[in-house]
């Protein structure tokens, strides 16, 4: 049996799936946790990624690999390729005014996502460099290159030391800011305008199963993608196919030809993993807003679903407005969530879980429109993550999104799409081996547009907007 590894270094954690380059079956895993933080050295997940190595029983049987990992964080190294300062990840928020700056100063947001396919907001690594240039620029003077967290573990991983041979794939770099998905290009003068005036050097962008060398083992080393692409790549997202995924953001993506360019700058026009494209909206409220309304309630999750399904389609007239932590789908950072429709009658835990399951929904439900609006309309709905355990969350979700929810078994799905890309890789194939993601269940009910409806009122009420 020819064996393979998946990495997924995420925000919260190193994971490692070794499988059988056939089929996919996960022959041994294991998990290391990194530092919390929105600013993090790099160091930190190269020893999260040896820990697990040794704990899923190393990787000498392995005959390649390929790492999955956590977009948009900026990694500085300098001439020598040492790192500069600790990596701004996605989450990390300073950059906030940058973004808006580089809106106004290129165009604005018609022309960002007409040239670039992506507007800025804080999390995008292009804000992080600008960030970097006005308040840092003894540390953008000495950096030489600039990477993200997957290319810098593709490089370490291969013993490198000059910065000249790092390198990424299209997905991870279609969400810097500076890449065009649609070309296929960096956009040197948008990258130069944003380190005001200097020039790094960018990792070269390989093809989707174009090897990135070789371990000092003489292990193969995939092109690595970022951990969405990853992620439909593990679940084997084709043309048409949308995945929503509930953790702790929301987010609802779909494998499509066309590069897609949403002027309001809520699609983020990101590639996928196999050379197509993967519209993207995230928001910052997922699997949370269940927890912290079970919470309110003083149950367990699994009580907070039975109350929920005890309750009826609209919750007795009670919407959630699931804006926990501002919004970035709508891009409402200030914004705040909200109950509405309180009576002395429907104030009842059950039509309170509901609603709080409606309402997340809902929010998904917004962000699939907004897929739509791009030319993917799709029949079915793949959803995973852990709000996707819940079974209210199964139960209502098809009545909320208005189509069938399939439902795969719970799974490392960015590992498991790393080693997937890693087979493709040691194959030469055209396209990557077909792997089986195992028994899903598939979630029918009858479309509730009247919940919806007022959803979204309630949200323009929150919002102060009378239409």
């Amino acid at each position: 049996m020819t064996l393979v590894a998946g990495i997924d270094s995420s925000t919260q954690s190193c994971k490692v799936v070794i499988c059988d380059a056939a089929t996919g079956a996960v022959v041994r895993s294991a998990a290391t946790p990194h530092p919390p933080g929105t600013e993090v050295a790099p160091e930190q997940w190269w020893k999260a990624l040896q820990h697990s190595v040794v704990q899923a029983g190393g990787i000498d049987d392995v005959a390649a690999i390929s790492v999955g990992g956590q977009q948009h964080g900026m990694v500085c190294v300098d001439q020598q390729g040492a790192v500069v300062r600790p990596a701004l990840l996605w989450n990390d928020t300073r950059s906030g005014a940058a973004a808006a700056e580089l809106v106004t100063e290129l165009g604005g947001a018609a022309w960002w996502a007409t040239e670039i396919g992506v507007v800025p907001v804080a999390s995008i690594t292009v804000t992080k460099i600008r960030w970097l240039a006005d308040h840092e620029p003894r540390n953008a003077d000495a950096t030489a290159a600039v990477c993200l967290p997957h290319d810098w573990l593709t490089w370490r991983l291969r013993g490198g030391t000059d910065i000249a041979t790092l390198c990424t794939d299209r997905s991870d770099a279609s969400g810097t800011g500076y890449f065009s998905a649609a070309t296929g290009a960096y956009r040197d003068g948008v990258l130069t305008a944003a380190m005001r005036g200097r020039r790094p050097v960018l990792p070269r962008v390989l093809e989707p199963n174009e090897p990135a060398g070789q371990t000092p083992a003489g292990v193969l080393l995939g092109p690595g993608a970022g951990d969405n692409a990853a992620a439909a790549l593990g679940l084997g997202a084709g043309v048409g196919d949308c995945v929503v995924s509930l953790g702790t953001s929301g987010v609802v993506s779909a494998v499509g030809d066309a590069a897609p360019h949403d002027r309001d700058g809520l699609v983020a026009g990101f590639a996928d993993a196999t050379g197509r494209y993967l519209p993207l909206v995230c928001t910052l409220n997922g699997a949370p807003v269940l927890a912290a309304v079970a919470t309110m309630l003083g149950v367990s999750l699994d009580e907070f679903s039975r109350l929920a399904l005890s309750a009826p389609a609209g919750a007795g007239g009670l919407v959630w407005v699931p804006y926990f932590d501002g919004e970035r789908s709508p891009n409402l950072p200030e914004a705040s969530g909200a109950l509405h429709g309180v009576n002395g009658r429907n104030l009842l835990p059950a039509n309170v879980a509901r609603a709080a399951v409606e309402g997340l929904l809902a929010s998904m439900s917004y962000c699939l429109d907004k897929i739509a609006e791009q030319g993917i309309d799709p029949d079915t709905v793949v959803m995973v993550g852990g709000g996707a355990r819940s079974e209210a969350v199964r139960r209502v979700a098809p009545a909320m999104l208005g189509r069938p929810v399939v439902v795969p078994e719970p799974g490392e799905y960015v590992a498991l799409g790393a080693a997937r890309q890693a087979a493709w890789t040691l194959s030469g194939q055209d396209e990557p081996p077909v792997w089986s993601t195992g028994r899903a269940r598939r979630y029918e009910a009858e479309p509730i547009p009247s919940v919806l409806e007022r959803y979204h009122e309630a949200r323009r009420l929150t919002l102060g907007q009378d239409t």
